[in-house]
């Protein structure tokens, strides 16, 4: 068995698409707007997914429960960056906003920032502390 992309399913899939193949800057591989399924590239050998939530729901016969609840993160993407602060920075002037802003995590042993994706997904950036220094 082996893992072979990470799919989001997503309420607006045109929405998500944009930002990760515009803002991020993923190329996308198959797929598109106006579709329910799409998948860029993002990073050697890492595929992400993008899927309409209700067409997964109904797929495994959970249609009837609610789509969204208030609720802890259960699950981040984790993206690994040349410099936090950089990135940080041109992510801004894309429109991005941050839930946390670049911070030191010693016991973590990198620097992140944390944003989210148009249907509310985690994301992290992060890089070992010593690069940004």
């Amino acid at each position: 068995m082996r893992l072979t992309h990470v799919r989001l399913l997503v309420s607006d899939h045109d929405t998500c698409l944009r930002f990760y193949r515009d803002t991020l800057g993923f190329e996308l591989i198959t797929g598109g707007e106006s579709q329910v399924y799409s998948e860029l590239q993002a990073g050697d050998g890492i595929i992400l997914a993008l899927f309409v939530r209700q067409w997964m729901a109904e797929a495994i016969g959970m249609q009837d429960l609610p789509a969204d609840s208030n609720a802890q993160d259960r699950v981040v993407l984790t993206f690994e960056v040349e410099s936090v602060d950089a990135s940080y920075a041109q992510l801004r002037e894309r429109g991005v906003e941050f839930v946390a802003a670049p911070a030191d995590r010693p016991d973590w042993m990198i620097r992140t920032a944390h944003f989210r994706d148009p249907d509310g997904n985690l994301i992290e950036i992060n890089n070992p502390l010593a690069n940004d220094r």
